[in-house]
């Protein structure tokens, strides 16, 4: 029996299987996809070993398999978790969209400006804030990013990257940062980031497991939305 023949016999016999694998290949690729979250850059957002849900339609449509756009459907907006193929980390990141283009940012201890307005923040939690004072606890503050407020991680020690005078962000980039503030490498180390490596948005946890418990299931974070 020769190759095109056995061929033609696994196709024949398996050819339900075989497109539907495909079709979930080309699904991923170019319009949902889950990522696994590693590192704790993200916290208390993301935790680490979240999988979060991936929407890869959120600014473009591209073809399948490619980072090529075939059609821009939408541009990130301030606040938004994005996912992006970073050339300068070599990796593929989450972080959250802080600058847009055109925009003058700078932080100062920690506290944001936009366009010369400063981001309005309150505790999270009073509790953690106080012992955060005496103690190596994080503190939990919530930031007020236009219409956004998520929540930031602050290390009590101080952080080289706590401070960076005013910058532009340049069309077609985007400035962006953990949440995790002083435990992220983010636009403060690999720059502004091009809009065309952005290949989706996160929008919700599909599951969690607690790398620290065995890998338990964190339930409580099943189906939550970022």
């Amino acid at each position: 029996m020769g190759v095109t023949t056995k061929a033609k016999k696994i196709w024949h016999n398996n050819r339900g299987f075989i497109v539907f694998i495909g079709l979930m290949f080309v699904f991923r690729s170019a319009i949902a996809d889950w990522n696994d979250v590693p590192s704790g850059s993200m916290q208390p957002t993301i935790e680490i070993g979240d999988r979060i849900l991936v929407n890869k339609m959120a600014y473009d449509l591209r073809l399948p398999f490619t980072t090529v756009s075939l059609l821009k459907l939408a541009d990130p907006k301030r606040g938004d978790i994005v996912i992006f193929a970073s050339e300068a980390a070599d990796n593929r990141l989450v972080k959250r969209v802080i600058g847009m283009p055109g925009d003058v940012v700078a932080m100062r201890q920690n506290v944001l400006t936009i366009n010369g307005q400063q981001l309005a923040y309150h505790e999270t939690n009073q509790n953690i804030a106080e012992q955060a004072v005496t103690t190596t606890r994080s503190v939990l503050l919530t930031e007020q990013l236009g219409s956004v407020a998520h929540p930031v991680k602050l290390s009590p020690l101080a952080s080289g990257l706590a401070d960076f005078a005013p910058v532009k962000v340049p069309e077609e980039h985007y400035l962006v940062l953990g949440d995790n503030r002083d435990n992220s490498a983010d636009s403060r180390v690999i720059g502004f980031v091009p809009r065309h490596e952005i290949v989706g948005r996160a929008g919700s946890v599909l599951f969690s497991l607690d790398y620290d418990n065995y890998y338990l299931p964190r339930r409580e974070r099943f189906f939550s939305s970022l």
